[in-house]
């Protein structure tokens, strides 16, 4: 009776396990598609019922997971968030040793905002503008995106030597800086090189207020 007993419980655990993950897959597919519909259709394009097709689930398991469209977005935007944050991470992690500084970052970054997921957070940024319901969601995601971004710098430079208060405020102007060149770079994906130029000039000063690790701090005057 007890080895029964045994059997029984294994093959629940085994069980509960393998709804929990077929549960898993069913969300990541779906908030993957929220993100592909965002960036092909925008968010007035956007529905529950394209999202569940390109999932390829049923409108029922849909709505019981993410009831509502607000809820299947928000879900969404945070599973976009810590998934760019870890590739973001990996991405740096194996860029060369002489590129592993703040100028590699800051190509990383702008990557990232140039990259086809990015395009669901502007797009969503630019309707918020208009649709009282949406804005508070994108309020709070741009202050998660910083805070992300933030909390990412500290790992990647933990010797910076920059004041408490200066990097948040320099990391927002860089934040809100590449939303803007990205939105331009959508319309003429930087033909003129105007972008590049921009960007060339943010890492030469990024360098002299972030030095290299092992490097001499440029601000520094005493001898």
């Amino acid at each position: 009776m007890a080895v029964s007993g045994r059997r029984r419980h294994r093959y629940g655990s085994s069980s509960r396990r393998t709804q929990q993950e077929r549960r898993s897959r069913t969300r990541a597919r779906l908030l993957e598609a929220t993100v592909e519909c965002l960036v092909d259709l925008g968010w007035s394009g956007t529905s529950t019922t394209e999202v569940a097709r390109r999932a390829g689930v049923s409108r029922g398991a849909q709505q019981h997971h993410y009831p509502t469209k607000m809820v299947l977005v928000a879900a969404a935007l945070e599973h976009l968030l810590e998934a760019q944050r870890l590739a973001y991470e990996t991405a740096f992690a194996v860029l060369p040793p002489a590129r592993r500084n703040v100028s590699g970052a800051l190509d990383l970054l702008w990557e990232v905002f140039r990259g086809r997921p990015a395009k669901a957070l502007t797009e969503l940024a630019v309707a918020a503008r208009t649709d009282d319901e949406l804005r508070p969601l994108c309020r709070d995601l741009n202050e998660r995106v910083l805070q992300v971004i933030l909390e990412t710098f500290e790992r990647l430079f933990p010797e910076n030597t920059l004041p408490p208060d200066f990097a948040p405020t320099m990391l927002r102007g860089v934040f809100a800086m590449f939303v803007g060149l990205s939105i331009q770079n959508a319309l003429d994906d930087d033909a003129d090189g105007h972008h590049a130029a921009v960007l060339r000039q943010v890492k030469d000063v990024a360098q002299l207020i972030v030095p290299e690790q092992g490097k001499p701090d440029a601000r520094r005057t005493d001898l």
